[in-house]
């Protein structure tokens, strides 16, 4: 699919939330129970997207991820469909509010590939992978899960596109100058930063957000186990890389914001980075000039 023109604006503002949450190691039903009530308030809230931390559904623990892969990751087919009774409520509470849910998960491909990976819950109910985690944190990912291909991560909401990342990948500013010269809006990163290790979020994702004038989201879980205990601090940021709004270090949080494309174009009029770059750069880092576009609007 060719890109889509930097001046293709939506037409209207989009309410996100940013679902702060503690995961169970493991515990795939009922993280997926507690996320459903999460995104039921939400959308309470008039959010039409609803994002997840890194590997929510399974919970951020490596070793017991490495131990008992079965209890942890789901299983996508050929098409990249998920069909997992564990992941019902979640499903259904996507279809009964219309919220697109973006999830962390551990998610074996049809090809045999373990991926960390972001699930798109649609408002059809339909649950299909969005988008592979390509940079994996050094060796302690990489032993266990395959590093992503590129062409995937886009999801479309009301006229809005949403580029997908994953934690580490944000470290990279190619990686999201490749979403947002393909004609993205908002670059969103589901992620697991350990404590203190946030504050260096607070660094890469108003950065993000400013070098190419579009929104980005973090998404950070809190809690998880006492060794590798997360450290919250979500946070939405604005297309000029000052912040719309940002959760506590720790506990639970819906935090929504509104997303406005008057202010993407208010920013491009006197920055104009991302349009010079388009005329003169090539950033291959993604791949996403020829991934399929996963329409979510209604």
């Amino acid at each position: 699919m060719s890109t889509r023109p930097l001046t293709d604006l939506p037409s209207d503002p989009l309410r996100l939330a940013v679902l702060q949450a503690e995961a169970t190691p493991a515990d795939v039903r009922n993280n997926s129970v507690r996320a459903a009530t999460l995104v039921r308030e939400a959308a309470r809230r008039g959010a039409r997207v609803a994002v997840l931390p890194e590997l929510h559904l399974c919970g951020y623990d490596l070793p017991t991820l490495a131990s008992d892969p079965s209890a942890c990751e789901v299983i996508a087919d050929d098409a990249g469909t998920v069909t997992d009774g564990r992941l019902d409520a979640l499903a259904e509470q996507a279809e009964a509010t219309g919220t697109l849910v973006l999830a962390g998960a551990a998610v074996r491909r049809a090809d045999g590939r373990l991926v960390n990976s972001i699930l798109g819950f649609d408002p059809s109910g339909t649950v299909r992978l969005g988008y592979d985690k390509q940079h994996l944190w050094h060796s302690d990912e990489a032993e266990i899960f395959a590093a992503g291909l590129g062409g995937d991560g886009l999801w479309e909401v009301d006229g809005w596109r949403l580029g997908g990342a994953i934690c580490y990948d944000m470290s990279f500013a190619a990686h999201a100058g490749a979403s947002a010269l393909s004609g993205v809006h908002a670059y969103v990163c589901a992620s697991a930063f350990v404590v203190g290790a946030e504050k260096r979020a607070a660094v890469y994702m108003p950065a993000r957000a400013l070098e190419n004038t579009i929104y980005s989201v973090f998404a950070n879980a809190y809690g998880g186990p006492v060794d590798r205990r997360t450290g919250g601090a979500s946070a939405i940021y604005g297309p000029d890389g000052s912040l719309v709004d940002i959760a506590t270090a720790d506990g639970e949080q819906v935090l929504v914001g509104e997303l406005e494309p008057q202010r993407i174009a208010s920013t491009r009029s006197f920055l104009r980075m991302l349009e010079e770059r388009s005329r003169t750069t090539v950033e291959p880092e993604v791949g996403l000039e020829d991934q399929d576009l996963c329409p979510m609007g209604v």
